[in-house]
């Protein structure tokens, strides 16, 4: 059972990922990163890899809820990008950063009732 969930939760995500990444795109314009934390992003191919991963959960996760859940998780996304942005280009810090803003995010999408 437990792999079937795992399987369907991989097959949502490379799905969304198809339909809203690029190869070696973050989820912001590169060329305007004025910020550490966003050069170091860009510059990075597993942090990059992450921030595609975090904003496509996250896009897909706020279109499933109503206004107040909603607005709930854009302030946990501003706090956690307050808090990314404190890693400044520190690596090991935004690998920590993006690996528990994936795992808050998995837990949100575990706690939905699906049809599955």
């Amino acid at each position: 059972m437990q792999g079937n969930i795992t399987m369907r939760k991989a097959f949502i995500f490379l799905s969304l990922l198809s339909l809203t990444a690029t190869a070696n795109a973050a989820s912001f314009d590169c060329s305007k990163a004025s910020l550490p934390d966003e050069k170091t992003i860009c510059a990075d191919r597993k942090l990059n890899d992450l921030d595609v991963e975090v904003a496509t959960k996250y896009r897909f996760l706020t279109e499933l809820f109503a206004m107040g859940a909603r607005d709930n998780m854009r302030d946990a996304q501003a706090e956690w990008l307050k808090s990314r942005r404190a890693c400044k280009s520190d690596k090991p810090c935004l690998i920590k950063s993006y690996t528990g803003k994936n795992h808050d995010l998995d837990a949100i999408y575990d706690k939905i009732d699906k049809p599955l």
